[in-house]
């Protein structure tokens, strides 16, 4: 069946012609560079125009902002034994000590459990990051290394090696990718993850060198075994002690290894630069920019090179993976291209892609201007609709999509997005509703700018905010939302606006952006 019209996809990769670049466009461009924008701040990207809306988007580190809570985290709550401990221990051991064994192994216990906790207090911060930072690119893009380099506390159980990553994703978020590839080889958390501090110059483990060819920068069918196993060699002797980083000389194989067609006593780095040498990296990690930012493809497992692509996005990834060599794996370039491009604001594109659990409840309060009002709460829905923060599910990180959304998953969509409307939980209300009352007569300012009648017509408000929640207002919303605002008397007031949130976030289309 030949696609509609109305959501044709062109191939154009030119710039958007500013006066193609309306409040449409402009909320677009915030959903998929942020989590999403309030009717004010719609306004102004429309007013400003697309190269300055970009660019303000993009030049981000311009923005001045206070972080929440910067180094408050410990780092010595899973720090290696002392000199002395490991003594003690190992007299314990020789001597069947059982007491000093047991008191070895309950501070252990300890030591983990104030982790575990440390870790909920970090899952809390990132997402107060991810609320109130005026840059928003920068928290989606550290989330989009962070399910792109998957690494899970799960595994490591180290909190503070999972914050010490999560600072470099964002040190790189819009960076270089090789600076980013370079640093993921001496990232603890990564090495712990894949096991490399096991890894020996006479026994090397293949995880990290396999995953950094199939999931972290080339992607199936561009590499061999062969490959995979003396890229393991050459990043034998890359390993950590306590939190930083340690090349070990001597467990480091120096024999001469052949890897996708280079050879020599190729290191971590000379393994790394190798993979960049290939074009097929720059594709690899432009298709993965262009399916999180623009739309889904098929998966490297269907499609391994970009000419298996079909359609527009086919030659969009091309345009991208191009300009990503020229930059020299400039990441801000690329998504410069993109979101420039008359391709990205194609219809076809428009409000087609599932929110992810942090689009959902972060693009709420963002875009809705709702209190956030239990970070814990907000967490805990995080994990039942599948989106842990920290604890990304395999190497492979999220699948996304449709994935997120089942019959339980919608549930806990739907009740959480009542909390944060109106405080109230599946089982009563949550004290904030009392001390954070939400009022959403502010968002209708915009509307009142333009037209004081219309603000108080319910059928301009209804139109207006299912444009601003849904980009659009299907006309059995906008029948729907009439007749209720009817059935209240015609009266636009805190009470009935809320009401109306209730009944647009309970909507299909509201999980889509």
């Amino acid at each position: 069946m030949p696609i509609a019209a109305e959501r044709r996809i062109t191939e154009s990769m030119s710039p958007i012609k500013p006066a193609a670049f309306g409040y449409a466009e402009a909320r677009h461009l915030l959903w998929r560079a942020g989590f999403g924008g309030t009717p004010n701040q719609i306004q102004t990207l429309v007013g400003w125009g697309p190269e300055k809306a970009v660019d303000y988007i993009l030049d981000y580190d311009k923005v001045a902002y206070d972080s929440p809570g910067e180094r408050q985290f410990d780092p010595d709550i899973m720090r290696p034994p002392t000199e002395e401990e490991r003594r003690a221990s190992a007299e314990a051991r020789r001597t069947a000590d059982e007491d000093t064994l047991a008191k070895f192994r309950q501070l252990r216990q300890m030591a983990e459990q104030e982790d575990r906790r440390q870790v909920r207090e970090m899952q809390k911060w990132w997402l107060k990051r991810m609320v109130e930072t005026p840059r928003p690119l920068e928290e989606k893009m550290t989330l989009f290394w962070h399910g792109h380099f998957a690494t899970s506390n799960r595994t490591i159980e180290n909190s503070y090696h999972m914050y010490v990553q999560n600072q470099m994703f964002r040190n790189h978020a819009v960076g270089n990718f090789g600076d980013l590839l370079f640093g993921i080889i001496r990232d603890p958390a990564m090495i712990a993850y894949l096991d490399n501090n096991d890894s020996r110059k006479n026994r090397p483990n293949e995880n990290l060198a396999r995953e950094i060819m199939e999931l972290f920068a080339l992607g199936i069918g561009n590499y061999s075994e062969r490959d995979i196993k003396e890229g393991a060699r050459a990043l034998t002797g890359y390993t950590f002690e306590d939190d930083r980083f340690v090349f070990q000389r001597n467990n480091h194989d120096t024999g001469t290894k052949s890897i996708l067609g280079s050879s020599g006593a190729i290191d971590g780095d000379g393994f790394v630069k190798i993979i960049l040498a290939q074009r097929a990296c720059a594709d690899f990690i432009s298709r993965k920019l262009y399916h999180h930012f623009a739309a889904e493809v098929a998966p490297a497992e269907a499609a391994p090179r970009v000419d298996d692509l079909q359609g527009p996005a086919r030659a969009a990834i091309r345009t991208l993976a191009s300009t990503m060599l020229a930059a020299r794996y400039e990441v801000k370039p690329v998504l410069r291209r993109l979101f420039l491009s008359e391709h990205f604001y194609s219809p076809g594109l428009l409000n087609e892609q599932v929110k992810s659990p942090v689009e959902l409840i972060v693009g709420a309060i963002r875009s809705l201007n709702c209190p956030a009002r239990d970070l814990g709460v907000l967490n805990d829905a995080l994990d039942l609709m599948g989106q842990s923060i920290l604890f990304p599910p395999s190497v492979k990180g999220w699948a996304g999509g449709r994935s997120w959304v089942n019959t339980s998953t919608l549930f806990v969509r739907q009740n959480i997005l009542a909390f944060l409307l109106t405080g109230k939980r599946p089982r009563g209300y949550d004290a904030t509703a009392d001390t954070q009352k939400y009022d959403p007569t502010p968002l209708l300012a915009e509307l009142e700018k333009a037209d004081p009648a219309a603000a108080k017509d319910p059928a301009k408000v209804a139109d207006y905010m299912l444009r601003l929640t849904l980009g659009q207002a299907p006309s059995h919303a906008a029948d729907a939302l009439r007749a209720f605002l009817a059935s209240t008397g015609n009266q636009v007031t805190r009470d009935s606006l809320i009401a109306v949130l209730l009944l647009i976030t309970a909507m299909p289309e509201y999980q889509l952006c």
